[in-house]
């Protein structure tokens, strides 16, 4: 598309690459602005209530050039005449990269230093936005402000709802549109060029004007790196070169469901013999509870002391490994927090491994009616003592997989081993925690401990750069309903703009998870939600947090006839899906796609959030 330009204009400047601009400063759309604020972050149980007040207004700076060569310019933002704010723009293996620092001489300036920033950059009212992360809601961005912070993705997500009011008064977990674990400060134009913003801070991506698009950060960003290409397919392979992309799947995941079942040793026998008998293929059993359970006024919660429960699962350690040359793999759970009291948190406390709080005394999260501690993943000895954990308790028992679940509730009080802030840890946690997962895995498997490519970890909370370390995300809890914003539906513009952010591997609870405010999963919603699932990269079921109260795979003949037949579709597209996530890899093309990734000359694609394609050619509209 041809190389970096730079032009001084009579109003500012345009720079970009292959002859399309990316960045401009113009009368009217100043490029940078900057001002302070004070925020406050208030976080119950992964909710978060973040408000701000703004001590000195975000005004425009001016802007000189400091210096213009063919292949690179050098600005100087001032204000009052002082220099404050230095950007350099080039050419970086094909895309525009701007990097922001102090300029020279602004450190004497520390008493006016500014915290917040906007960016504006240009845009269409005629444009589509995509990506920024995981988004439920909203697969087209535009015309809308997305607050970008990792939290719980809220019950309901729709404050024009009765679940979400509810919720909201049960702790304030209602949640809105733009509530996700997975927020990424990245986008995707129609026009064929990506975004990214490299900040750790609390941020907001504006696409209200019609002409303009704001990036607003809580903190100076590092970089600004954009990208162009002669398609949107081309666009979204270039901007997950950049992220880091996914490895295809172990080849068992494709070839039947993982069932999500509870109860113990017997329970989950019983249950897979009585799929297998109504012709199930069964690739796995997924036991959440194999470390012991915790009931609570929410719901069947588990112990968080990531050791074999041997009174709830007596003998499982031979049940795995028979189970295993039956062909069906067994999968534990884990999260990056410890039970307090529990032997695990005992170990970490004694050891110091454990985030602190203002006082010094580890940090207690309430997670609903227990506490548990932070493994402070930014102390190299507590990261590889959790990896250790990892790789001894689950991978050395036998596990060949597990839910990474959480990630998104470090406090932004908390004192963190490394000594950054917390409010700046916040956002980078979850791919951290992803991290560690991966690095576990990958050393199991020099080590001997595990065949090559046999682990599936999933999980439900990313940031920037989860993308190279997280093999497969999933929705996350959603409600068993049809909401739109939280129910089945919501899972297909969830997987589809994380597809437009980078992660091209996802899935769903079969039948969703969040059982509360007299919500119960239907016989409808359940094979519903299984016809679906038979179309993604991984087939896997939930009994939810009120087993009790839902409707199961087993519930029924006519549920496990369904099942059965929808599995066996899902096993023989095994060849198809392998192709799928090997271009994945290779070119970074989700396996589920937005219709118009491959149809940008169809106007009405552009808003198709219920449909999707499975590769290039199969479309997939559920019911």
């Amino acid at each position: 598309m041809g190389g970096f330009f730079f032009r001084e204009t009579a109003g500012g400047f345009e720079a970009g690459i292959g002859g399309e601009i990316l960045i401009e400063q113009r009368p009217g759309m100043p490029f940078l602005r900057a001002g302070r604020g004070t925020g406050k972050f208030e976080m119950y149980r992964g909710n978060f209530r973040i408000t701000e007040t703004i001590d000195e207004p975000l005004d425009p700076l001016d802007c000189s050039v400091a210096e213009a060569l063919g292949d690179s310019a050098r600005l100087i933002f001032s204000c009052g005449g002082e220099p404050r704010i230095a950007v350099s723009l080039r050419e970086e293996e094909g895309r525009l990269v701007a990097r922001f620092t102090d300029a020279p001489g602004a450190a004497g300036a520390q008493d006016h230093t500014f915290n917040r920033f906007r960016i504006s950059l240009p845009g269409l009212e005629s444009e589509h936005i995509y990506g920024c992360g995981e988004q439920f809601s909203h697969l087209d961005l535009k015309g809308r402000n997305f607050p970008l912070w990792t939290s719980e993705q809220g019950v309901g997500r729709n404050k024009a709802t009765e679940i979400t009011r509810l919720a909201d008064l049960d702790g304030g977990s209602g949640g809105d549109y733009f509530w996700t674990f997975f927020p990424q400060t990245s986008f995707v134009s129609s026009t064929c060029y990506w975004c990214g913003l490299d900040t750790a801070a609390y941020a907001e991506f504006d696409f209200r004007s019609p002409g303009q698009t704001g990036l607003y950060a809580w903190a100076l960003p590092s970089r600004l790196v954009m990208g162009a290409a002669e398609t949107l397919a081309d666009t979204v392979s270039d901007l997950s070169a950049w992220y880091g992309r996914q490895k295809a799947l172990p080849d068992w995941c494709h070839d039947g469901v993982i069932l999500g079942i509870q109860g113990g040793t017997k329970t989950c026998l019983e249950k897979l013999e009585k799929a297998r008998a109504a012709g199930v293929p069964v690739a796995g059993i997924w036991a959440q509870d194999w470390q012991g359970i915790n009931v609570t006024s929410f719901g069947q919660r588990l112990r968080w002391n990531w050791v074999w429960d041997q009174d709830r699962y007596p003998g499982l350690d031979k049940e795995i490994r028979a189970l295993r040359g039956e062909g069906v793999r067994f999968l534990g759970y884990i999260n990056p927090y410890v039970g307090a009291g529990m032997s695990l948190f005992k170990e970490a406390a004694a050891e110091g491994y454990l985030a602190k709080d203002s006082r010094g005394a580890d940090y207690l999260v309430d997670f609903g009616e227990f506490d548990a501690g932070i493994v402070d993943l930014t102390n190299p000895r507590a990261f590889d003592w959790y990896k250790g954990v990892i790789k001894k308790n689950l991978i050395g028992f036998g596990l060949s997989g597990w839910m990474a679940d959480f990630g998104e509730y470090l406090p932004t009080d908390a004192i963190l081993y490394s000594g950054l802030s917390a409010v700046l840890a916040h956002n980078e946690w979850p791919a951290l925690w992803a991290r560690c997962n991966r690095e576990a895995v990958d050393e199991a498997e020099r080590e001997g401990l595990a065949a090559p490519d046999e682990i599936l970890y999933f999980m439900r909370a990313g940031a920037a750069g989860s993308q190279r370390y997280c093999p497969m995300m999933w929705a996350g809890d959603q409600n068993v309903d049809w909401s739109e914003d939280d129910g089945l539906p919501s899972v297909i513009p969830a997987a589809l703009s994380l597809g437009m952010s980078g992660h091209g591997l996802h899935h769903s609870d079969i039948g969703g998870y969040t059982t509360l405010y007299g919500m119960r999963r239907t016989k409808e919603l359940f094979m519903r939600w299984t016809e679906q699932a038979a179309l993604t990269a991984l087939m896997r079921s939930h009994e939810g947090n009120r087993p009790a109260d839902n409707w199961q795979f087993d519930s029924d003949a006519e549920t496990l006839a369904l099942l059965a037949r929808m599995t066996r579709l899902h096993a023989a597209l095994k060849p198809f899906l392998i192709h799928l996530e090997t271009v994945n890899s290779e070119r970074g093309l989700p396996l589920m796609r937005p219709v118009f990734l491959q149809h940008e000359d169809d106007e009405k694609a552009w808003a198709i959030k219920d449909e999707y394609l499975l590769g290039e050619d199969l479309l997939v509209a559920p019911v």
